[in-house]
């Protein structure tokens, strides 16, 4: 009874946040934000990371993690690329990369004042340059995903259920690690205003723990026999870019929600709540 109190509470410290907000046009702006830098960080965390493991490395393990992707949607050969692309990565490419990564953190800084009461000057820049420091940790953040990337591709190789089972519970908790520290960083410091570190880490495992599983359903769907170009024309690849966009759009709700999540904890933990006392 307790606990179900503790989540009404929350629930409706978070719905009267969401009052009188459009989050829906707040997401797709995110994902616009979003949609510039994806490309970028990607190139730039296995560039990072070729640097400090070794470009075969990260080939040979890019390699595995197409294994285990759904042919669809050319997912196996993007993949290829972005390693290639990564590994091929010069210290001038990479720093050129910076301005669409940057512009991330200035949609994050930005969505998120829009539910807080906080009130905040050079928005843009305080948000791009708060989002940069994560870059360094990259190779400590990709190189074990890799890993468990290779993991996969062996326990794909091994029929029965267990193996499937053992496959799923490994790539679920990689992302989810992987992504937490991430999430510390941006609700703690990327965010306008300062949480507390007890809501910021309940906060950012919670947002990360759904992310996962988002990203779980993304490679599911990936593997439907799904006609993405009938809607349009037939037209595949803009029906697979407006696909890929809408998962993008999805992410983005769930990082704003884990943000709502996390301010109204932070809120109840101010307030000496007993579940949090």
């Amino acid at each position: 009874m307790q606990v179900a109190r503790e989540a009404r509470g929350l629930l409706g410290a978070i719905r009267a946040r969401l009052r009188g907000r459009d989050t829906a046009l707040i997401a797709a702006g995110l994902t616009f934000y979003a949609g510039i830098a994806v490309v970028p960080a990607l190139v730039l965390s296995l560039g990072l990371t070729s640097w400090v493991a070794g470009a075969d490395a990260v080939h040979t393990l890019t390699g595995r993690l197409a294994q285990v992707l759904p042919a669809e949607l050319g997912a196996p050969a993007a993949v290829a690329e972005l390693a290639a692309a990564g590994t091929d990565l010069s210290p001038v490419e990479a720093l050129l990369t910076l301005l669409p990564i940057s512009l991330y953190g200035e949609g994050l800084r930005r969505a998120m004042l829009r539910f807080s009461p906080e009130h905040d000057r050079f928005t843009a820049w305080r948000g791009r340059l708060f989002a940069l420091p994560m870059l360094l940790l990259a190779p400590l953040l990709v190189y074990p995903l890799l890993l468990v990337a290779d993991l996969l591709a062996r326990l794909s190789e091994t029929p029965g259920f267990a193996a499937w089972l053992g496959g799923f519970t490994a790539g679920y908790y990689s992302v989810l690690f992987a992504l937490t520290l991430p999430l510390v960083w941006t609700f703690r410091v990327v965010a306008a205003g300062r949480l507390r570190w007890r809501a910021v880490l309940a906060g950012a495992l919670f947002t990360a723990a759904s992310l996962s599983g988002f990203l779980q359903g993304f490679v599911l769907f990936l593997s439907l026999p799904l006609d993405l170009g009938a809607p349009f024309g037939g037209l595949t690849v803009v029906g697979g870019v407006v696909a890929v966009g809408f998962w993008l759009f999805l992410l983005q709700f769930v990082v704003l929600f884990g943000w709502l999540a996390t301010q109204a904890l932070d809120e109840r933990i101010a307030r000496g709540a007993p579940a949090e006392g």
